[in-house]
Parts: C-alpha cells; sequence; structure tokens
C-alpha cells in the first residue's frame, strides 16, 4: 500500500486484515466499517502506533469521521466547538459544520501580536516532545466561549498533553467544557493525565492499541 493511499477510503465490515498486521491497523467505526492507518515504528523498533493525519484524509474520510463524531457529541447540547492545533482545527471545524454551527473557535501555537501571554498555556507534543510552545487563545474570541456549552476536540489523543492543556486554558477564561471529542484514542496513556472527571466526558470515534512487532507481524 502506497503512503499516500492511507485514510483516503472507508472499508466495508470485514474487508481489512486481521492481526497480526503487516504496515496497516484497521481503526474500527462502532458499526463495523473501518480506515486503513499506517503503523508508525517508535524508537524501541519493537513497539508501533497507528496514525492518523486527518488534514491529508480524503473529504469521505473526513467527513463519516466528523458526523460521527458530531452525532455522539450532540446529547451533550454543544453551543460552540472550540479546536486544538494543529490538526484538531481540521476536525472541530468539520464537526461543528455537522452540528450546524455557523463557527467555531479555534485555539493556536502561533502568538500573534495583539494575543496576551495570560491567555495561554505552556504546550508540548508527543510528536515534538523537545520542542515547548504555548497554546494561545485570541482574546477576541474569548466572549464566544464564556458563558457557553463549549467542547474542546483534537485529532487524537495520545499522551493527554494537549487535551489537558486545552483545559487548562479555558479554565483560566472560566470556561470548563461539557464535552471532550477526538476521532481516536491512540493507547492509553492518556489517562495519566486526564483525570477521572474529564474520562466521563470524553468522545472519540475509534481507538488504536500499542501495538507490539512480532515474527509474523504487528499485534495488539
Amino acid at each position: 500500500m502506497r503512503p499516500e493511499d492511507f485514510w483516503q477510503r472507508i472499508m466495508p465490515v470485514g474487508e481489512a486484515a486481521s492481526a497480526p498486521y503487516e504496515d496497516r491497523f484497521p481503526a474500527r467505526f462502532a458499526d463495523g466499517r473501518q480506515v486503513l492507518l499506517p503503523i508508525r515504528t517508535l524508537p524501541d523498533g519493537k513497539r508501533g502506533l497507528a496514525s492518523l493525519i486527518i488534514n491529508q484524509a480524503s473529504f469521505v474520510v473526513l467527513d463519516t469521521i466528523a458526523a460521527d463524531l458530531a452525532s455522539r457529541l450532540k446529547p451533550f447540547d454543544p453551543e460552540i466547538i472550540a479546536g486544538l492545533p494543529t490538526l484538531g482545527l481540521t476536525l472541530a471545524a468539520a464537526v461543528a459544520q455537522k452540528l450546524g454551527h455557523a463557527r467555531y473557535v479555534p485555539l493556536g501555537i502561533s502568538r500573534k501580536f495583539w494575543y496576551r501571554d495570560e491567555l495561554s498555556v505552556p504546550l508540548s507534543s508527543v510528536t515534538s516532545p523537545e520542542q515547548t510552545k504555548r497554546l494561545y487563545i485570541d482574546p477576541r474570541m474569548v466572549p464566544l466561549l464564556a458563558g457557553r456549552r463549549v467542547v474542546l476536540i483534537d485529532d487524537v489523543i495520545s499522551s493527554g498533553v494537549s487535551m489537558r492543556a486545552g483545559i487548562l486554558l479555558l479554565a483560566g477564561i472560566g470556561v470548563e467544557p461539557v464535552a471532550l471529542g477526538a476521532a481516536m484514542l491512540q493507547s492509553e496513556a492518556w489517562k495519566d493525565l486526564l483525570l477521572p472527571v474529564w474520562r466521563t466526558r470524553l468522545v472519540h470515534v475509534f481507538t488504536s492499541p500499542v501495538l507490539t512487532k512480532t515474527e509474523l507481524g504487528w499485534v495488539g
């Protein structure tokens, strides 16, 4: 399978191969349909993770994921969606549209000259742990969130670092999200950072485990 062919189509129930996996992991929707994700080998060479780069997905795949997540978030009666950078912004915008919203609030890591430091928190990435950035909210967006039922969305929750930073940033303006949304929960490492109260508000489309490399392929 060519690298550019991943996350391009929704596969019918039962079409994708089962474990052990060669180089791809079939992430499964609740109804049994699947989308193929590439397996990335971790530095130890023995473990791997399924990868989702949602802004490289076909429109059909993005639309399907967004529709599924929106349907799961609808019972929380969200009034505004906030998205985490960078790939969470793609999903957040699509989910907001599915919910019939006219706009969403993008959080950012690029400091504009009118941003204020007190409206930011530290942020590091699981894919670039050596780079410490800051997560910002545009001061002009604060009135859109204050006093409203907010859902915070990221594309993938892996370590939980980004989602926790988003929660802390919103707390700084007096906002507590009614729900957290993600396309995929990657492994269970995020449970170390997200308190039980947030786990009960966490909504996702599919999961992927930490995979182990064997002579026959990847299992998990």
